[in-house]
């Protein structure tokens, strides 16, 4: 990562006279200022904002890196956030990594440069890792949300994504259904994976598994869930209910249905985890679990607030990782039916 003094070295100059080439805060001679121009443009440096803040070592920035702002679920973290972080006296600054590992490298990146005091960081990057530093080289805490991909070095708050598969599945179960197929999202993620678990472990508990193809990721897209499902629910063995593991690959799913002329419970039952704005208004109502949006959000921020005045106090200072799971909560709708009387 290029610093200011990486910057001086290449154009033989002072670190002061690149400050003041970047921050207009002193007269340099035309020489020199072309050669300092020079020397950020060859290193692609992108000098740090915010100047007077930083000298406090502050500026008052939060990052919120999501991995879909196109999922209206996202949209509900951003509108949490932001008001969270208003309460704690921050500014936020939205980045969406739309699920590209490379996206949220190079944000991250980005971050650096804006020199955020702290970041609430939705990861799809399973090698994301634990510490993150600015340009300067300081700490700045990390706070990971709804998943975790860094083995727990970083503090982080979630869902308990096994128990919302497992709620979902046992349900089905109860009302008679063992062929029950999944949409799931990638399993490379905390998310995808334990919703699927959750499922297996419901299943198996009653000497039952899913068929293999009976299970298909819909990668947390409505587009992709649709495809999948269409090519499930055509299949000669259709499963008698179906388990689409978000909100939005709901709605992929129940689009299928109504393009196939099929009837939500009476042709299949579907259910899901997440709630989006709108899926109240479904009909049949959605069978699903539902996520605390606005509890997890203020949870993470309060953390990040406290790492975030823990490192300004005391840099070097190492506090175990705090790591807070919340239980989703069943809401029964009118989309699954019973295949026999209990």
């Amino acid at each position: 990562m290029t610093t200011i003094r990486d910057v001086a070295k290449a154009a033989g100059v002072s670190t002061a006279t690149v400050s003041a080439v970047v921050n207009e805060t002193a007269f340099v001679s035309p020489e020199l200022r072309a050669r300092v121009t020079a020397a950020i443009a060859q290193l692609d440096y992108a000098p740090l904002s915010a100047a007077r803040n930083l000298k406090r070592g502050r500026s008052q920035l939060i990052a919120l890196v999501v991995s879909d702002l196109a999922n209206p679920f996202f949209s509900r973290v951003v509108c949490a956030a932001e008001a969270a972080a208003s309460a704690w006296g921050y500014a936020l600054v939205v980045f969406n990594s739309d699920e590209k590992p490379e996206n949220e490298r190079r944000i991250l990146t980005r971050i650096r440069t804006l020199s955020c005091d702290g970041i609430l960081l939705v990861p799809v990057d399973a090698q994301l890792r634990g510490e993150f530093r600015d340009d300067e080289g300081r700490t700045v805490p990390l706070v990971q949300f709804g998943r975790t991909a860094d083995r727990g070095r970083s503090d982080s708050v979630t869902i308990d994504n096994v128990a919302a598969g497992r709620q979902v599945t046992d349900y089905l179960l109860d009302l008679g259904h063992t062929l029950v197929g999944t949409i799931t999202g990638p399993l490379h993620l905390t998310t995808g994976r334990g919703r699927l678990d959750g499922l297996r472990h419901a299943m198996a508990a009653r000497g039952l598994a899913p068929l293999d193809a009976h299970i298909r990721s819909g990668e947390f897209r409505e587009d992709v869930a649709y495809s999948v499902a269409r090519e499930m629910i055509d299949a000669p063995t259709r499963p008698t209910a179906l388990y689409a593991a978000s909100g939005v690959m709901a709605l992929g799913v129940m689009r299928v249905l109504a393009d196939l002329g099929l009837r939500c419970p009476d042709d299949i039952s579907i259910a899901s985890t997440d709630t989006i704005p709108g899926i109240g208004a479904l009909r049949p109502r959605l069978t699903r679990t539902e996520h605390p949006v606005t509890d997890m959000v203020n949870e993470g921020l309060r953390i990040l607030n406290d790492r975030i005045t823990q490192v300004r106090q005391d840099p070097a200072r190492q506090d175990p990782a705090r790591h807070v799971v919340f239980q989703p909560l069943l809401i029964l709708g009118d989309s699954c039916r019973p295949l026999r009387v209990s």
